[in-house]
């Protein structure tokens, strides 16, 4: 009967949020702070679980919406007294791995890609597409830095210089933000903060990692085998199935593909 009365439900309750897919502010559909902030709060709040786990699968993207939600889960950790774990699927790289930081612990499965600790810009150039069709570009500012990187027009080496400088705060502050949450766990190979990416067992090695495991065995060993999991994900609007928001969830379908594709998977 105890089941049936919350109040009276006494085993452990762990609670899992779900964050799958690219890293990316103003679409419902991505993962970022605006829509995740209501999953995250119910996760910590509801039923006083033991602990919160992050099931993660996600080649990254936005570092600021990263660093907002990373900064979320660890403000709630600290508010609440929950610890907080993260899981590793598929892939944890770069804003990914930046989410999975955020973590008291972190665990992967065997064949899990985890790491890319970098900053990445792309883009194309069309300048000399349109100078084929006899097309002009003109561009007014008033500011000479205003039309940097203008994709129509040849590419400045004060512009890249510029980027590259951008990155390079950008950079530290993921590498701040890895080492503050490692610690001592990190290594010192080779690459560990240069983009490069670790599987399994060598991430582990390396320190980016606490060991190899799955969500549901080894929160039952940590907590008892009467453990139970509530998960939480994010839902799709309901309006996204139709017109210029169905367009819009199957381009962003290609970038993640995209996104992932980077990494093999």
């Amino acid at each position: 009967m105890k089941h049936l009365i919350p109040f009276l439900n006494s085993d452990p309750l762990v609670a899992v949020i779900r964050l799958q897919g690219v890293i990316a502010a103003g679409s419902p559909a991505r993962l970022n702070d605006l829509t995740l902030t209501p999953m995250i709060e119910k996760a910590f709040r509801r039923g006083k679980p033991k602990a919160v786990a992050l099931l993660l699968n996600s080649p990254g993207g936005s570092p600021v919406q990263s660093s907002l939600i990373a900064a979320r889960i660890r403000r709630l950790s600290a508010e609440k007294g929950v610890p907080v774990f993260a899981f590793i699927e598929d892939v944890a790289a770069s804003g990914g791995y930046w989410l999975a930081a955020a973590a008291d612990e972190i665990y992967a499965d065997e064949n899990s890609i985890v790491g890319s600790i970098g900053v990445i810009s792309a883009g194309f150039g069309f300048d000399k597409a349109i100078s084929r069709y006899g097309i002009e570009r003109r561009v007014y500012t008033a500011g000479e830095s205003k039309s940097m990187l203008d994709p129509f027009r040849p590419e400045q080496p004060d512009d890249v210089a510029r980027l590259k400088e951008l990155q390079e705060q950008i950079h530290d502050s993921f590498k701040n933000h890895v080492r503050a949450r490692r610690g001592e766990k990190l290594g010192d190979a080779d690459g560990l903060f240069t983009g490069e990416i670790w599987v399994g067992e060598r991430a582990r090695q390396v320190g980016l990692i606490d060991g190899i495991g799955h969500l549901v065995p080894m929160m039952k060993e940590r907590f008892g085998k009467k453990t139970r999991f509530v998960t939480y994900k994010q839902k799709k609007p309901f309006l996204s199935r139709f017109g210029s928001a169905a367009i819009e969830q199957a381009l962003g379908g290609l970038e993640d593909r995209a996104a992932y594709a980077r990494f093999g998977l």
